[in-house]
């Protein structure tokens, strides 16, 4: 589906006032329930995962326009208190339904990816989006396809910022993704190659080399 204009964001999911109220918010803020725009947008993105890698635009032209229009940040910090929240129960969330689960961290690590302070990743995010990615790599998760599918996409997209926030952290993740992958016994063969082609993606700096692109996605496709 080609992008129909960068106006364009992905709210037909929702009922035609909640629609308004979202398109008022990225126009308008101030004269919409900020509070209450955050708490659609988490809800949403819990539920429906195609959504929650859209909301990170979301949220951050409804920020940009807050702070041109009235220099408040109340959707930001209402976004982070209710992330926050989540982030505490995500044990609870994780073992209630895995595709909640994979949606928040879809969520959370979409969000560290376009906020922005002084252009640069929000440090408050750092160690919570950790947190989820290890929670990832643990042998039970990596047992799972949906789980390693979601890691290795969000390191696709936020491992190199991510890295340069706490490259210790990274290196820690990174042993626990190599162990998993050479230790761990019933691997099914797709998470073999996503654990793989992560490993080779991060020690060729975050760059997919030609070569590893042809192997990894023909072996994808057969």
């Amino acid at each position: 589906m080609g992008d129909t204009g960068k106006e364009e964001y992905k709210i037909q999911s929702f009922d035609t006032e909640t629609q308004q109220l979202l398109k008022t918010a990225l126009k308008d803020p101030s004269s919409v329930d900020l509070e209450k725009v955050a708490n659609i947008i988490v809800d949403q993105s819990l539920k429906d995962c195609v959504f929650s890698k859209e909301a990170g635009r979301i949220c951050y032209t409804i920020i940009q326009a807050e702070s041109k229009q009235a220099g408040q940040s109340i959707f930001r910090r209402s976004l982070l208190n209710r992330l926050q929240q989540e982030y505490k129960d995500r044990d609870e969330l994780r073992s209630r339904s895995l595709q909640a689960w994979i949606c928040y961290v879809t969520f959370i690590c979409n969000i560290f990816d376009y906020l922005r302070v002084n252009n640069m990743p929000m440090m408050a995010l750092v160690n919570p989006v950790y947190d989820c990615l290890f929670r990832l790599a643990q042998p039970d998760s990596l047992s799972k396809e949906e789980e390693v599918d979601c890691l290795v996409l969000q390191l696709h997209r936020i491992g190199e910022q991510l890295e340069k926030m706490n490259s210790q952290r990274m290196d820690e993740l990174f042993s626990l993704l190599r162990d998993g992958f050479l230790l761990q016994e019933g691997l099914s063969s797709l998470s073999q190659l996503l654990l793989l082609e992560i490993i080779e993606f991060r020690a060729a700096e975050w760059k997919m080399t030609e070569a590893a692109q042809k192997y990894y996605y023909s072996e994808v496709a057969d």
